[in-house]
């Protein structure tokens, strides 16, 4: 057997391995009996339609979906300037201001959500919606920032420059027609990252919810603690269909 299928079937297996735990709550979450069972002692969506009418569960996922939303796009219009800027000019400091910027990437997401609650507490933030929007826009900003953007932005900015001198084009035009197109693919993939980073966030969220504002990850922390039922793996099953609709939705729009 050449190296080459040794190395593809050594990277189904790997797949196959990842995607096993997901498979298992997907056909927990269909179960007809009352308790966590895989294979699944027959098949119903009696688990789903308890969960869509669970009010809790409506306002934790709606309070997931806005939250990430909004973060990944207040990420991109913060992220954006600066990886662009970093990206193109050199500079005293660069590399301790790219290091900072990545840092939310390896800090522990725990300790942030502590620090975030007692620094709020100066300013009235504590266990708020902003409180929480403010600390998932800094772990997601370099998902698209430091990573995706800067890795694909043209580090040859003077010949882009001279084609804009020559053309009369401003600022403007050249990131539209020259700059944009180059950088898409990591905004796209970026804002993946990002909005799934914050949709599945529960070290940082936990610090700052209550049981009126609570995500979806947070509120299956706090009931799997007290019960284990198959109500669980219908909601896990429902934000892996999200996580799914977004990606799905994303490359169709990539590939318009």
């Amino acid at each position: 057997m050449s190296t080459r299928w040794l190395v593809t079937l050594a990277s189904w297996a790997i797949l196959g391995y990842l995607l096993l735990p997901i498979l298992v709550i997907m056909g927990t979450s269909f179960t007809s009996s009352s308790f966590l069972a895989f294979p699944p002692q027959g098949w119903s969506l009696d688990w789903y339609r308890q969960v869509l009418n669970d009010p809790s569960y409506m306002a934790a996922f709606t309070t997931s979906s806005l939250l990430a939303l909004t973060a990944t796009v207040i990420a991109l219009l913060l992220s954006i300037p600066a990886a662009l800027a970093l990206a193109r000019y050199e500079f005293f400091g660069k590399g301790a201001l790219l290091a900072a910027l990545s840092s939310p990437l390896v800090f522990p997401h725990i300790v942030l959500g502590a620090a975030l609650l007692q620094f709020g507490g100066y300013f009235g933030l504590t266990r708020s919606f902003l409180a929480l929007l403010i600390g998932h826009t800094i772990i997601i900003s370099p998902f698209i920032s430091t990573i995706s953007i800067t890795d694909v932005h043209p580090q040859n900015n003077g010949r882009l420059k001279t084609l804009q001198m020559i053309l009369g084009a401003h600022h403007g035009s050249l990131f539209s027609w020259l700059v944009l197109p180059r950088i898409r693919a990591g905004i796209i993939s970026g804002s993946i990252f990002a909005f799934i980073a914050s949709w599945i966030n529960v070290e940082l969220s936990i610090f700052n919810t209550t049981p009126a504002l609570n995500t979806i990850p947070v509120k299956l922390f706090n009931y799997v603690q007290y019960s284990v039922d198959p109500t669980i793996a219908a909601a896990c099953g429902a934000t892996i269909g999200v996580v799914v609709i977004v990606i799905v939705f994303t490359r169709s729009f990539y590939r318009s």
